[in-house]
Formats: C-alpha cells, structure tokens, sequence
C-alpha cells in the first residue's frame, strides 16, 4: 500500500486510494419527532447508541420528561450524536429503533458506505480527538459542537470492498481482545461482590463465627450477636444545617466512594454546581451524610474532611456511639442500603426522595467499641487485599483496551492494510459493560 500526506495532520500518512470525504457528503440531518411509544435510547461513549434501561439501579440517568412527544425518532442504522459529548465519543450507528433527546442530531446514511466500517471508523480515537477540536467549551463537561463545525469533519473513505473486509477484520481482531478484557471484568466483579459481602457479614455478624446470636428485630438485618443492641437513628444522629460557609471545598456523594472533595473527582463531575454556595451545607470530619435522591442506590457516607455539600443533601452529626470508620462501613453495607430502599418515597424509578422523619427510625446495629476497632481493622486489611488486586485487573484491562482502540484507529484510517489477510472462522464476542451511563453525583 502506497502512503501520501494530506492536510489531515491529525492522521498523518493516508493510503493514496482512499478518498477523504466531509461528513456533510455522507450524512443528512433527519428529524422525525411523535413517537413517544418508542424505546428511549441513549448515546455513550463506552458502546455508541444503548437502549436506555430507566428501571435499573445501576444506571444514572439524566430526568426523563413525563412528555415525549419532543423526543427525535431514531431508525435502525442511522446515526446520532448527543452534541453536547461529541467530544467524549458519544455518538454512533444505532442497532435499534427508538427516540432521543430533541438536543440530538439524527442523521442518514447517504452514500454507499459500510455502516459499521462508518461506526468503527467515526468512533475511533483519531475522529473522537477532532470531534473534540471541533466543539465549543461552554461550562465544565459540556461543549457544544454545531451542526456547521461537524459536517466540516473529514472522514477516510476506502473503497467499499476494502470497508467490508476492514469491518470483518476488526470483528476478528475485537472479539479475541474481548475475550481477555471479559474475563478480566469478571475476576473484578467477584472479588468486589467478596468484598461487599465480607462487609456486610462483619458489621452484622461479627467477627466470632461460633458467637451466639439473636433476631435483631428488622429483615433487612436479620441475626446479630447476642452481646450487640440495636437502636433507631435517631438515638445517636441528629440534623446538622449550618450555611454560609462558602470558602471551605465543595464535597459531593459518590455511589462508589461516599463523600469525596469534587477535586477528587472533577473528572467525574457533570451536574451543575449553583453560583450562590451560601446554602450550602457544612460537613465535619464524622458527619454522615446522604444524597437524599440517591441513598436507596448507596450514595450515602461518613465524612473524614470538612466542606459544603447541597442543600439538598440530609447531613447528620453523629454522637460517639459509633467509630467514624466503623460507621463509614456500616451505612454504605447492602443491609443498610435496603433500609433507605424501603423507607424512600418516589414516583420515578431514579430519584427517589428519603427524609428524616422516616430515616431517623432505621435500625442501627451496635457492637461495643472495642469490637467496632477489630472490626475497622480487619476489613481495613482485607479490603486493601482485595483492592490491590482489583487495581491490578483494572490495568491490565485499560491496557486490553488501549491497544484494542489503536488496532481500530490503525485500521480505519490506513495504518494497517487488511486486503488479503484470510480471517478464520471464529465466535464473535462482545465486550460485557454493565455500566455504561456516565456517572453523576
């Protein structure tokens, strides 16, 4: 294969046979709206267009109106983009019909052009780069790409026969590589689920396997030690609203974390901060705290820094009863989520509001001091065991997935010359990605 330079410096060489086209001679804008029977789609960056599955605890999403009738009509095989994360790689062909966002674009397919040549090619790291040069910055996590700017992009067009045999090449190549990132994903999947059940038997069990036991009094705890009490919240929490504490750190609840600095994860952030912080509340080492919307899915957590948090927010100041680790262990734990579950209030499946006057009565099971310490101290090194491995499995897997990403780029834009090469026979495999939304305080 011959190379020559074109203007595209971003790519580089490209082969002298392929055509650079604009995507404005390739797609056409289709905008279809009134079906608001149809299945509600999104677009992310991890897999491209996904049915939206709005009744599943681990996926956040962005409010769903009770009207749809706005929403764009989305066929199967044409191409849509969430505008506002174009520069995150949150567009592609969709595989389903369904509605979007009316701040979509929806397009067609106009040329003779492989549609999922199209999709690998467009999702790739060399176009998601210039998809991001091509948007405006308007605050932090969105810019706004228009419609002008994006049918400018070029695109490398190889003729269609080539397109077919690079889209049976990198289903090949994928599917090896998602063999290895799938097993990966899974060893990590157990080892956290080991990790979450280890807490949850510790901080109602005990350590002492052959310990006496008795009915807390509550399903959702079941048997304690019989040397342990159990009381309402209340008993040793009480509401804390202190305001206008505008120069300490903005601090936020996160499902995987508890309560994290924002500077901690900036990266992560994507809901809107108000100009005006003077309602926001204050939160000291040992307080707990709850995302009163998202306590039922876990963002919930005991704070070790001080700082604001929503005003939105419950904020509760704990009495010694408790270790503040101990503590920390005990409300994020699966038999304490499902308390918040049961007691939160909500016609949304997403948003479900909890309040103090039912929160103050969950039962909180109490080891003495000394025993909530041992506890702390075990999980602390156990968990540390298990996060080490899972931070290694997570590598490896970022390196699958990197070289993944850079056979793809190589290949859609010429690198690789795949005329010729005899693909085996092989099952596809797909790569597993449970969670796939972006992730949201």
């Amino acid at each position: 294969m011959s190379y020559s330079k074109d203007n595209l410096a971003w790519l580089g060489t490209i082969p002298d046979h392929w055509q650079v086209s604009k995507l404005r001679q390739i797609l056409s804008p289709f905008s279809e709206k009134n079906h608001p029977d149809m299945p509600l789609l999104s677009v992310v960056r991890e897999k491209g267009v996904i049915i939206r599955n709005v009744e599943s605890k681990e996926e956040n999403h962005n409010y769903v109106p009770d009207d749809l009738s706005n929403y764009k009509l989305v066929k199967q095989g044409q191409f849509t983009m969430n505008k506002m994360k174009a520069w995150q790689g949150s567009y592609g062909v969709s595989k389903y019909d369904g509605i979007v966002s009316p701040a979509y674009f929806v397009f067609n397919l106009k040329c003779d052009i492989n549609r999922d040549f199209f999709n690998a090619a467009i999702r790739s790291k060399a176009y998601v780069n210039y998809f991001g040069q091509a948007s405006d910055g308007i605050r932090v996590g969105q810019w706004d790409l228009s419609m002008a700017r994006m049918k400018d992009i070029p695109l490398l067009v190889p003729p269609r026969e080539e397109q077919d045999q690079i889209v049976r090449f990198l289903d090949w190549k994928v599917s090896s590589i998602n063999k290895l990132i799938n097993i990966k994903k899974k060893e990590i999947k157990a080892i956290d689920a080991l990790k979450r059940s280890t807490v949850s038997h510790a901080i109602t069990r005990g350590l002492t396997a052959d310990a006496p036991m008795k009915y807390s009094g509550v399903k959702w705890l079941g048997d304690i030690p019989q040397r342990w009490y159990t009381v309402p919240l209340y008993a040793i929490a009480q509401v804390k609203s202190i305001n206008n504490c505008i120069d300490l750190p903005l601090m936020s609840v996160y499902l995987d974390a508890g309560v994290v600095p924002f500077v901690e994860r900036e990266e992560k952030r994507t809901n809107a901060t108000s100009k005006d912080l003077t309602n926001y509340q204050r939160v000291d080492p040992g307080d707990f705290v709850l995302n009163n919307q998202q306590a039922w899915r876990g963002s919930v957590g005991v704070s070790f820094h001080s700082g604001i948090v929503s005003p939105a927010y419950i904020v509760l100041s704990l009495n010694n009863t408790l270790d503040s680790h101990y503590a920390n262990y005990l409300f994020r734990s699966r038999c304490m989520v499902d308390q918040y579950l049961v007691i939160s209030r909500g016609v949304g499946s997403i948003q479900r509001n909890l309040y103090w006057s039912a929160l103050k009565r969950v039962v909180v099971p109490i080891p003495s001091k000394k025993e909530q310490m041992e506890i702390v101290e075990y999980l602390d090194g156990l968990n540390n065991k298990f996060d080490a491995t899972i931070k290694k499995l997570t590598e490896e897997v970022a390196v699958l997935e990197e070289y993944k990403n850079k056979i793809i780029a190589d290949t859609v834009t010429g690198k690789i010359d795949v005329r010729g090469i005899e693909i085996p026979e092989y099952e596809f495999v797909d790569e597993d990605n449970d969670n796939v939304d972006e992730n949201l305080e």
